[in-house]
Formats: C-alpha cells, sequence, structure tokens
C-alpha cells in the first residue's frame, strides 16, 4: 500500500464529506464524555470507604510530626498499608495533610486538579488551542484507561505528580525559536526539566521519561543540559533525604527493600498491570516462575519488541525519508532532522514519554492517570478514524467494562487498551509524520 493510500485511509472522506464527518465524530465524543462521567458518578455513590492511600499519607505525616518514624506501619493510625515516599516528601506533605481538609473532601479536589491537568496541557502544531481541544485535553485527563478512576478511588498522591507533569510539559513544549540557539524561552524549558526530574523521584521506575528530552528540536548540548538538569532534579530529593533525614531514610530503604517483618512492603512485582508481570506470568506458565533472570531477560524481550524497537523503528524511517541539511553520522542527522521538523520533534518526544512510562517495570492502575496525560496531548491532533479509534479504545471500552462491575484491577486489561492506543499513535505517526508541521496544520 502507498503512502497516498494509507494517508487517505487515516484521514478519512474526502473534503465533500467533512461535515458528515464531524457530526459522527462530535456524537462519539459526546457519548464518550457521558460514559467517563456517569462512569465517576457511580463509582462516588457506591456504599465503599474509598481514599486508602490519602490517609495512608496524612497519618505518615501526622507520624513525623508528632516524633514517630512513619515507615514503620504500627506507627500510622487507621492503616495497614506502608507509606511509600522518600522522607523529604513527609515535610513538603505537611501543609497539604493540616486540618484533614484534604482528607475529608479529596474526591471533589483531586476531580479539579484533574480537570486543571487537561487545561494546562499543551498543543502541538498549534499555538492557539480550539474549544474542542481543551475539551478533548481534560476528557481523556478524566477517562483514559480509567486512571483517574482509580486515583480518585484510592485517593493516591499521583494526582499532584500529574498536576507537576502537565506544567513541565507546558514548559518544555513551547514553540520553538526560528533559531534553535536563539531561543528565549530555554530557560523555561530547563524550569520544565527540573520539575519533570522533580516528579519521577516521586516515583522512582519513571526516570527513563527523562531520556525522552533528547527529541526536543533542540541543538545536542542544550538538550544534554536539560537532561543533565532533570537528571540532577531527580536525584536532588533522594540526596537531601539521605543528608537531611539520615534515619529517616534508612528505614525508608529498609520498607522499600521489604525487610521490616510484618508489614506491606512496596515491591516491584507487586501486583500491577505491567510488562515486567505480564512477563513474570508468561515464565510462571512455563515452569519458570522461580527464574528472575528469565522474567526480567522476557520483560526486556517485551518491552523492546513491542514498544522501544518500533517506536525507535518509526522514527529513524522518518528522519530518514526527510530532507536533512548535510551528512554526518545516524545521530547528528537525527538532531538536525528535529530541529528542520520542530512540530513532528514535540511529537516525538511525547510519544517517547508515552512508550517509556507504558514500558515501566511497576504500572500500577493509578499511574495510567498520568500516561493518559501524555495521551491527552497526542490524541487532539489525530485525523477522524484514528481520533475515533483511540476514543473507543482507551476511553469507552474501560469506562464500559468499569460500569459494568466487571474487574480490571489484578489483570492485564489496562496493559492491552494501553499498549492498542500505543499502537494506534505509532501508525498514524508512520503514516503521517510530518502532518503537524506548519505548512501541514490547518486550525
Amino acid at each position: 500500500m502507498s503512502d497516498v493510500t494509507g494517508t487517505a485511509r487515516w484521514l478519512g472522506p474526502a473534503a465533500g464529506m467533512a461535515a458528515r464527518r464531524n457530526v459522527w465524530l462530535a456524537g462519539l465524543m459526546v457519548l464518550t464524555a457521558l460514559l467517563v462521567l456517569g462512569n465517576l458518578v457511580a463509582d462516588a455513590t457506591l456504599d465503599v470507604r474509598y481514599g486508602w492511600d490519602v490517609r495512608v499519607n496524612c497519618a505518615a505525616v501526622d507520624a513525623h510530626a508528632g516524633g514517630l518514624d512513619p515507615y514503620f506501619v504500627a506507627n500510622l493510625k487507621g492503616t495497614k498499608l506502608s507509606y511509600p515516599y522518600l522522607p523529604v516528601t513527609l515535610d513538603l506533605f505537611r501543609p497539604l495533610c493540616a486540618s484533614g481538609f484534604v482528607v475529608d473532601h479529596y474526591r471533589i479536589i483531586y476531580l479539579v486538579l484533574a480537570v486543571l491537568c487537561g487545561l494546562l496541557l499543551p498543543g502541538l502544531g498549534r499555538t492557539r488551542a480550539s474549544a474542542r481541544d481543551v475539551a478533548l485535553r481534560v476528557l481523556c485527563a478524566l477517562g483514559a484507561f480509567v486512571g483517574f478512576e482509580f486515583v480518585a478511588a484510592s485517593g493516591n498522591f499521583a494526582i499532584l505528580s500529574g498536576v507537576l507533569t502537565a506544567i513541565a510539559l507546558n514548559l518544555l513544549l513551547r514553540p520553538p525559536a526560528p533559531d534553535a540557539w536563539d531561543d528565549g524561552s530555554f530557560p523555561l524549558r530547563l524550569a520544565g526539566a527540573a520539575l519533570l526530574g522533580l516528579v519521577t523521584s516521586f516515583k522512582l521506575v519513571f526516570c527513563p521519561v527523562l531520556a525522552a528530552l533528547y527529541f526536543l528540536p533542540l541543538p545536542r548540548a542544550r538538550k544534554l543540559m536539560l537532561i543533565a538538569v532533570a537528571a540532577f532534579s531527580f536525584a536532588l530529593p533522594i540526596l537531601v533525604s539521605r543528608l537531611s533525614y539520615p534515619d529517616l531514610f534508612a528505614s525508608w530503604l529498609l520498607a522499600i527493600a521489604g525487610q521490616i517483618p510484618n508489614q506491606h512492603a512496596v515491591d516491584i512485582v507487586e501486583i500491577n498491570p505491567s510488562l515486567l508481570l505480564l512477563a513474570r506470568s508468561l515464565m510462571e506458565h512455563a515452569g519458570l516462575g522461580d527464574s528472575k533472570p528469565a522474567m526480567f531477560a522476557t520483560y526486556a524481550l517485551a518491552a523492546l519488541a513491542l514498544v522501544l524497537v518500533p517506536f525507535a523503528l518509526s522514527v529513524l524511517r522518518a528522519a530518514g525519508s526527510g530532507s536533512v541539511r548535510g551528512g554526518g553520522s545516524l545521530l547528528a542527522r537525527l538532531d538536525r532532522w528535529l530541529i528542520d521538523h520542530p512540530g513532528t520533534a514535540a511529537r516525538v518526544t511525547v510519544l517517547a514519554m508515552f512508550a517509556l512510562y507504558l514500558s515501566s517495570p511497576r504500572l500500577k492502575e493509578y499511574a495510567f492517570f498520568e500516561l493518559a496525560l501524555y495521551a491527552a496531548i497526542l490524541v487532539v491532533d489525530l485525523p477522524a478514524l484514528a481520533l475515533a479509534a483511540v476514543l473507543a479504545v482507551a476511553l469507552l471500552a474501560p469506562a464500559v467494562i468499569s460500569m459494568m462491575g466487571h474487574t480490571i484491577e489484578g489483570n492485564f486489561t489496562l496493559l492491552i487498551i494501553a499498549m492498542t492506543c500505543f499502537w494506534i499513535l505509532l501508525l498514524d505517526f508512520r503514516v503521517e509524520p510530518g502532518r503537524l508541521e506548519p505548512e501541514n496544520v490547518h486550525p
């Protein structure tokens, strides 16, 4: 199939059918929004005491304020779960837990913050977002992969990392300057990189996302500077915790290593819908469940084969098919191609973040909320059929499954849904990698 035929297949009907296409697409968006909101309302009306994570976090803050070691569950009131975050966060979270307001009203607070995430997310290929674009981003933030449903149910502080991620992406994905070396917004990009590094220090396993900054349309030296700033920001809370809270840092290490007896331990192979757990399940079926080297090798192979290698080959294919100034090494040609195609570079950067986050070894259900934020940036600019496919797969299907009472937690449903969404986005990129360049963007 030629590229022209493929493009036509993804772009939908010709201009004469545009009005009809817009009508059914708008209807699908309205239906999706109703199901997403209905699912959230149905959860809120259940007679279940939700919010266990926010209670654990604030119980840990209270224990620390009272002179107790919060990493020993026996010191936490009203919970059997352990506190997973670095010691420095105990003082950072103290204002949030003061007076118990967040614990008592976290549902409405989290809903407002999730909507704020959608409003803060940047666009690609356009300088001004339309009402439709903003609505799509908010809808994805609230409903994609039912990630927000798990955040709202558990009261997990992933909502905070989501807000900070949205701000960081807004700073990093600013419209590029005509001269890549004369970028007046580079200090803001540095702030965004620092903030993104700080976010990944909350959940350490997501730090590979920082490598995606290399795809920004900037000279290599500046990209490496952004990655270095992000890495330093990632390491800083660990260093501060080690130096300023030595006793608590030792307890934190014991807690996350599962060396405190008779209490819940945060384990990398704790039940979650990740590729690592899928690899372990396959190893158990093959009778190799006790072999950790085999499990990690299978996980690495799956992440490479299903996500990372297809993404890398797609980017190299797009860079090789476009016009690149001068010669040089493959990396140098890629750098020049990204600078020459800033809209595409921003798209590749977010797609890389999606791919690296999806490949994480510990992808708990609430973590799909942050994955939904990366998807929300990308889906806005999809052509009609691809957008309809993402809405159906990433929002409609999980909302319907959840509303029907079927269990999503503890199996690989969300992983399959997110993987399908990734491949829709990747195939769309392969068909039209340069669609977001200024000459190809239509308001």
